[in-house]
Formats: C-alpha cells, sequence, structure tokens
C-alpha cells in the first residue's frame, strides 16, 4: 500500500496546521541569532568609523583602521546569512505562510531581506561614486530596521502561537 505525502493542503492536516509550532530548531534559531547580531555590530562599527572617526590630516580624509575590518566581516556574515534565510524556506517560511501564521511581519521580512540583498550587491558591484551615497544611505537605514523588524516579527509569531 502506497502511502501520501503528508502536506498541509489535505484536509486532515487543517486542523494539525493551526496547531503546528513554527519555531526554528534551536541551532538554526541562535545561529540567526549570532549571524543577525554579527551583521548589525559590523555595520554599525563600520557607520560609526565611517562618519565619526575619520581623521583629517593634511593630505585630506583618510580611512579609519577599523573601515575595512569591519567591512570584511560585514561582508562574510552576509554570505552565511543567505545560507542560512535559504534553509528558513522548506521548513519556517514555506509552512507559516500555508497556516496563514504571522504573514504580514514574515513577508515584511523577505522584503526587507531582499532590499538588504540588492542594496548590498548594488553597493559592491554597481554603485558610481554619484550613486554610493544614496546606496549607502539606503543600505544603513534597511539595516538598522532590520533588529526591530525582526523583533516585532518574533513577538507577533509568539502571540499567534498562544491563539492557536
Amino acid at each position: 500500500m502506497r502511502h501520501a505525502k503528508p502536506s498541509l493542503h489535505h484536509p486532515s492536516h487543517q486542523i494539525a496546521a493551526h496547531r503546528q509550532h513554527f519555531r526554528l530548531e534551536r541551532w538554526h534559531r541562535w545561529a540567526l541569532y549570532a549571524v543577525l547580531s554579527g551583521l548589525t555590530v559590523s555595520g554599525g562599527v563600520w557607520l560609526i568609523a565611517r562618519y565619526f572617526l575619520r581623521q583629517v590630516s593634511e593630505f585630506g580624509e583618510s580611512l579609519h583602521p577599523w573601515e575595512h575590518p569591519a567591512i570584511q566581516v560585514h561582508g562574510a556574515l552576509a554570505m552565511l546569512c543567505l545560507f542560512l534565510l535559504g534553509a528558513l524556506l522548506q521548513l519556517h517560511m514555506r509552512r507559516a505562510h500555508r497556516a496563514h501564521r504571522n504573514r504580514n511581519t514574515g513577508w515584511s521580512m523577505i522584503a526587507l531581506f531582499a532590499s538588504l540583498s540588492v542594496s548590498g550587491y548594488a553597493l559592491y558591484y554597481l554603485a558610481s561614486e554619484q550613486s554610493r551615497l544614496w546606496w549607502s544611505g539606503a543600505h544603513s537605514v534597511l539595516g538598522l530596521a532590520l533588529p526591530l523588524l525582526l523583533t516585532l516579527h518574533i513577538l507577533m509569531g509568539r502571540k499567534t502561537r498562544h491563539n492557536f
């Protein structure tokens, strides 16, 4: 006898889908928290070094010694973050979306990460001297919004979890 593959669309799973918890596994949750914290800190260090700690000498402005290492760490963590986000697609995002759970902040998170990816790519590969300030400003504002939106997403997810 052939067994059907479990699906959230199957009528027998409709009630179970509302009781499912979409919380990430501990390793995945802590890895994301660590990487996102590292991205926030490294981006913040770069912003502070770039705009507040630069030194002016007789030859003009010079880079602060923290700028280059901060942006290197930031880029490496961004790649790791993309890997961890990809791992969310199957279990967390897909199932929560189909169960109509926390959709508003979930889609907002997806849009924010997509915007951060595009603006980060543009800064590295596309930005000209004329557009670099715009791309950098957009990326910085989006990056500073990330911890706030992530906190909201987690709190809303916990709230809806208790409603079911």
